[in-house]
């Protein structure tokens, strides 16, 4: 699969293979309304620059579709594109896969760090790069850190190879483009591998596993691995284009790479694997309803120690840096605009597709497309932007916790009295070592002079159960603040730090 959605996964150009124009910073929409004319012109541009017969695009917000929109083709000359129409989605599969394995791992039948011939016995016979390689293990499969080469678009092409012949390949063995665990490497065959696990660890055959286990459980009835079993009269078929049209590309069975990227899905049926996945965040008590639980879910967003610096331009213009690694079927990402956001990109022999999930933000966007390797990452990527920008798509951070907002409030008694000794049994014992109480009663008489009278009752904004920040509107100003406690029974102030933005003077 193209790794459209793992290489530089915020540059709008990504893994398509037309550029974008760069477009002039524009107001950003502030309703939905507003937003989606400047989305669906997004996708227009983006369609006809890479000349992409067919193309579906939708937006997931708390469990809905918000926004579904077609255009252009199924088959070329033929029908259009409808929300119910099945696309291939490429490497976007390798989700599936890495929650299979996963959820394999919560029954007790495998676990992360066995190794990976534990389950594969061809590969124990294996000829390691060095003595020293350590051998890989089944996480490592899931990281792409397994040492193997990436094999774009080599590994596009194994899509219909048999189960016997891939038994005959991983009994001849295979080489190494370096040791395990010491890179990130993109690898196809690292997948087939962990679809080799599924089918061996579940005693049922892969994709049977994850249309039963997974996909039929979430309602996904049109989803599968079989093309030629699906209706033919909802399918887009696949093309190229190529000296100046479209080629035809020819349609691959499901055979052992399919657990690399052989799904195949509706725009109604992904929505609903969108939001089951957006449903694992937050962390909270209430039942787990759905196939995987809500940790296991979370834990596809735990990156190798292998990341890479991001970088593109904001939107007022300034350099915004971020970072990703590679989790367990999913690219890990922070962006200084987006914050922290999940990402995969699909291109295959005919189609390409691209999601992100924002899971602080409870929002979802996916993209399919039937023309070869035409990932639409650049226009959902400036749709997310879109929403988020706008305010369409707030972080909705969890409700504070009993204690910090109990802490919260002794900060509010020090505050009135400008003395720390007035909680003292709410301090940690690290809190009067780190600064006397003279020197506090100094800062704090400064501030409280320089800020003037201050409205200090607005709530706290948790960045988790013991911590958070807080802002207060003063009469001279404006304060920020963090307050963290200490991890003791009860919870106990163990830092405050203040800031004062003075009012500019007229």
């Amino acid at each position: 699969m193209r790794r459209n959605a793992l290489a530089l996964a915020l540059v709008l150009t990504l893994g398509t293979a037309v550029p974008l124009q760069a477009q002039a910073p524009a107001p950003a929409p502030s309703t939905l309304e507003e937003a989606i004319p400047v989305i669906d012109a997004a996708f227009d541009r983006w369609q006809a620059a890479a000349h992409a017969p067919g193309l579906v695009y939708g937006v997931v917000q708390d469990g809905r579709i918000i926004h579904l929109r077609t255009a252009g083709v199924r088959t070329v000359d033929g029908p259009a594109v409808t929300p119910d129409t099945l696309f291939r989605i490429a490497s976007m599969s390798k989700a599936f896969t890495g929650l299979a394995i996963l959820k394999l791992r919560d029954e007790g039948r495998l676990s992360l760090d066995d190794l990976a011939e534990t389950h594969v016995p061809e590969m124990a016979s294996w000829t390691y790069p060095t003595a020293d390689s350590p051998r890989i293990r089944v996480r490592d499969l899931l990281n792409h850190t397994s040492g193997l080469v990436t094999d774009d678009p080599w590994g596009d092409r194994q899509q219909v190879i048999t189960e016997a012949e891939f038994t005959r390949m991983l009994t001849d063995g295979v080489p190494f483009t370096r040791a395990p665990q010491t890179a990130f490497e993109y690898s196809n065959f690292g997948y087939a591998l962990l679809g080799r696990i599924v089918t061996n660890v579940s005693g049922r055959p892969y994709n049977e596993y994850i249309e039963a286990e997974i996909m039929r459980p979430l309602g996904m009835a049109s989803s599968g691995y079989d093309v030629f079993a699906s209706p033919q009269d909802r399918r887009a078929l696949g093309y190229r284009w190529e000296n100046d049209a479209w080629s035809r590309e020819p349609d691959m069975i499901h055979g052992v790479f399919g657990a690399m990227g052989g799904v195949e899905t509706s725009a109604e049926d992904y929505a609903r694997w969108i939001s089951f996945l957006l449903s694992a965040w937050p962390a909270r008590d209430e039942p787990d309803t759905g196939p995987v639980r809500r940790s296991t879910v979370r834990e596809m967003a735990l990156g190798s120690n292998f990341a890479s610096p991001r970088s593109r331009t904001g939107a007022d213009g300034q350099p915004c840096s971020g970072a990703g690694a590679y989790g367990m079927g999913l690219q890990a990402n922070t962006d200084c605009e987006l914050g922290n956001w999940l990402a995969h990109g699909g291109g295959y022999p005919g189609y390409g597709s691209y999601m992100i999930l924002l899971p602080d933000r409870r929002t979802g966007l996916f993209a399919f497309s039937n023309r070869t390797y035409a990932g639409p990452s650049g226009p959902l990527t400036e749709a997310a932007l879109t929403l988020v920008r706008g305010g369409l798509a707030p972080v909705r951070p969890a409700p504070a916790s009993d204690i910090l907002t109990e802490r919260y409030a002794d900060l509010g008694r020090i505050w009135a009295a400008g003395d720390v000794s007035v909680a003292r049994d709410r301090l940690a014992m690290n809190f009067l070592m780190d600064r006397s109480v003279e020197n506090w009663r100094t800062v704090l008489g400064l501030l409280k002079t320089d800020a003037g009278a201050c409205a200090a009752d607005a709530p706290i904004t948790p960045t988790g159960a013991l911590s958070g920040t807080f802002r207060w509107t003063c009469e001279k100003g404006v304060i920020e603040g963090r307050l963290l406690l200490a991890p003791t029974n009860p919870a106990t102030i163990q830092a405050l730090n203040f800031r004062l933005t003075p009012t500019p003077a007229p």
